[in-house]
């Protein structure tokens, strides 16, 4: 099972910039079923902005993807050094539903170079 963290503001859309998002929904993902794991508070404020990339990480620690409306190249590159994939949603409004249903293709036909890596894990 992988882990992918969603920046939602209601649960049901990926609608969150991952350095604004103040709720990540946990979900668990394979081939056949998917679950809600977690609803992780992320409103805590920061000035600096490294310090709230880092508590932003912090709040998806354990996951394998990060899937949000928008990324910033820093935080990008702060995430996957910290062993998460950031996604972005490629699409305003995204379901979280048809994101993890798609994932779940993907692993079942032929996932992408991406997907393998973090199925190996």
């Amino acid at each position: 099972m992988i882990k992918i963290a969603f920046a939602s503001k209601d649960g049901l859309h990926v609608d969150e910039h991952f350095g604004w998002c103040e709720k990540f929904y946990i979900y668990g993902v394979n081939e056949e079923s998917y679950e809600l794991l977690n609803e992780v508070d992320s409103s805590l404020k920061y000035e600096q902005e490294s310090d709230k990339l880092e508590y932003k990480i912090m709040c998806i620690d354990g996951s394998d993807i990060v899937y949000v409306a928008k990324i910033g190249p820093k935080a990008a590159s702060m995430v996957k050094l910290a062993g998460t994939f950031p996604l972005r949603s490629s699409q305003e409004d995204e379901k979280i539903e048809e994101v993890l249903k798609s994932i779940q293709k993907l692993m079942k036909e032929n996932p992408p170079l991406w997907l393998k890596r973090i199925l190996l894990k």
